[in-house]
């Protein structure tokens, strides 16, 4: 009796191991707007509150670039510096890694902000045919604030950030880009009925009180 219980559990593990795999794949929240719209400050409020690990598209990029030894490094300083979009293949393979990682020191670590991901439709394309059925997207965040209060925040943080692009001319250029590559991933998901809107031209604090209401 003991060996047959003990046969018909053999049978159910597989079947437990998967379900719990799949309630635990990542629950994700893109979150998008332009350079300067305040993106990254507000996703460190959202993880000191909501229990999102936070993951930027940027950093992740801009670490990747600085790391020694990197094979992509020089391809994303060029693309960075001339304001384009790094090739997708780069950007899901950091931001797979990432989470991996995150999940495997701390299980209960499943929930994740992406930010500045995806930013166009070769990136959102890339993203459904890598992470089909590995990840769950809930909603997109998106950060809307007007250009010219964006450029005017990144020159003001470029005084002391060390930013290669936090200047005019690459500013102007990551502004076109955003708005004509970013912007229609942003209408496609309205379309869904999975945005929620940030006025994010208003101060940190006001911004912070309205995330309060949508996260």
């Amino acid at each position: 009796m003991i060996v047959a219980l003990l046969h018909r559990l053999s049978e159910k593990l597989p079947r437990v191991v998967h379900r719990l795999s799949v309630m635990m794949k990542p629950q994700v929240v893109f979150v998008l707007g332009g350079p300067g719209a305040g993106k990254g400050t507000q996703c460190a409020r959202i993880v000191e509150n909501y229990s999102y690990t936070h993951l930027s598209a940027g950093d992740l990029l801009r670490e990747e670039r600085s790391r020694s030894g990197s094979e992509f490094g020089q391809l994303i300083e060029t693309y960075i510096k001339e304001g384009k979009i790094v090739p997708v293949e780069i950007t899901i393979n950091l931001l797979k890694k990432a989470m991996e990682e995150t999940m495997k020191a701390d299980e209960k670590k499943f929930r994740f902000l992406i930010d500045g991901f995806p930013r166009n439709q070769d990136n959102l394309q890339g993203w459904n045919t890598v992470m089909d059925g590995k990840a769950d997207v809930k909603f997109v965040l998106f950060f809307d604030c007007g250009n010219e209060v964006c450029i005017d925040r990144c020159l003001e943080r470029g005084k002391s950030s060390g930013r290669t692009d936090d200047n005019r001319e690459s500013l102007e250029k990551r502004i076109q880009t955003y708005l004509q590559s970013t912007r229609p991933i942003i209408e496609q998901y309205e379309k869904q009925g999975k945005v929620r809107t940030i006025d994010a031209s208003r101060s940190v604090d006001e911004v912070r009180l309205f995330l309060a209401r949508v996260i």
